[in-house]
């Protein structure tokens, strides 16, 4: 069952801040690795990204709804995902979080929070797939915080605690996708206890 808006804007809540609160644990270790190139301080500027672009989008209404769905997001970007140019936009959005990172998540979190709040969850957006209802975008950037805020308490050495809100909507949305990429049969098994998935399995 598709996640009402209220269910949506309550995950979405609680994944910023579970990631807000992540970046504020992480005191002097910014230079730290992150994830792949990324340092720690880059993985958490691209995460502070599913933050930015949501204001950055609402600020673009788009005319007609050409993504319908979170998942069809996903599909439409696979390809731009594994570009380069994303690596360096993380290193740059690290870079402009400026001489406090942690107060700068946690303001631009603060921000973005109460410009949803605001919303009704029909809004037309321009994303970078195309136009979209803001209620199927928003399961996007909840996924991208509880993936990217779980490598980030890796990178920390602490326990990755999904709150739960944010935890059902991110799994849903992996179901959805590894249904429709015919993967639903490898990450069943996995989560099973049945041997372990292949190298690089991914449902993206």
């Amino acid at each position: 069952m598709n996640p009402t808006w209220a269910d949506s804007r309550r995950a979405f809540d609680d994944a910023a801040g579970w990631f807000t609160r992540t970046a504020a644990s992480v005191g002097e270790r910014w230079d730290a690795p992150g994830l792949g190139e990324w340092d720690v301080r880059a993985l958490v500027g691209h995460t502070s990204r599913s933050l930015l672009t949501v204001e950055t989008y609402l600020a673009r209404p788009a005319a007609t709804v050409e993504v319908p769905s979170a998942p069809e997001y996903f599909r439409a970007v696979s390809a731009a995902a594994a570009a380069a140019g994303v690596a360096q936009r993380g290193r740059d959005a690290g870079r402009d979080l400026g001489p406090d990172p942690a107060s700068a998540v946690a303001a631009l979190a603060a921000r973005v929070l109460a410009l949803v709040e605001g919303c009704g969850g029909d809004e037309l957006v321009t994303t970078f797939a195309g136009g979209m209802r803001l209620a199927d975008y928003l399961p996007t950037r909840t996924f991208e915080l509880v993936v990217h805020t779980a490598d980030l308490a890796a990178a920390l050495g602490v326990a990755p605690d999904v709150p739960a809100s944010a935890a059902r909507q991110a799994l849903h949305l992996v179901t959805e996708l590894a249904v429709a990429a015919g993967a639903a049969g490898p990450l069943l098994l996995a989560a099973t206890g049945r041997p372990g998935l292949a190298p690089g399995f991914s449902v993206l």
